[in-house]
């Protein structure tokens, strides 16, 4: 049950994780069938191959990337194991911060990472249990519900 106070959060969480989703998920959907994910690697990664990092890790990075953009933003649509989601598009966004510092290191981050960063940590600090609007706030009910009926003599 959501309490009246609680009711304007859930929607902040439903409102922020849909922005943040579908911001993730169109970029992961572009890279991974227009661009492709070679197409992604030659176009923002290997770039960076006059720098100390080696081309394995390029190719790693560049082709992880797309999937871990499309995985993750599907599910923070949906709002299926959010708290993974938000920790592998940190980690997306990190290494994007890392790669733009690498080449410019005035880079604009207001303009891409910002935005997207604070929609993150806007959900990464409000209480899971508060996005009632979620599969898993649905599923940890039903999880909930079935412990009861088990733990009843």
């Amino acid at each position: 049950m959501v309490t009246t106070t609680a009711r304007p959060r859930a929607w902040a969480l439903l409102f922020a994780r849909l922005v943040l989703g579908l911001i993730f998920f169109m970029a992961g959907v572009y890279k991974v069938f227009s661009l492709t994910p070679a197409g992604h690697v030659r176009k923002w990664f290997l770039p960076f191959q006059d720098t100390f990092l080696p081309v394995w890790s390029l190719w790693a990075a560049g082709l992880a990337i797309p999937f871990v953009e499309l995985i993750a933003g599907a599910l923070l649509i949906l709002g299926l194991r959010v708290y993974h989601a938000l920790l592998a598009l940190g980690a997306v966004l990190v290494v994007v911060t890392f790669g733009h510092l690498l080449k410019e290191p005035l880079y604009p981050f207001h303009e891409h990472v910002i935005p997207r960063l604070a929609l993150l940590l806007f959900l990464l600090v409000l209480p899971r249990q508060e996005d009632v609007f979620s599969l898993d706030y649905l599923l940890a009910q039903r999880s909930a519900r079935a412990d009861l009926k088990e733990a009843r003599p």
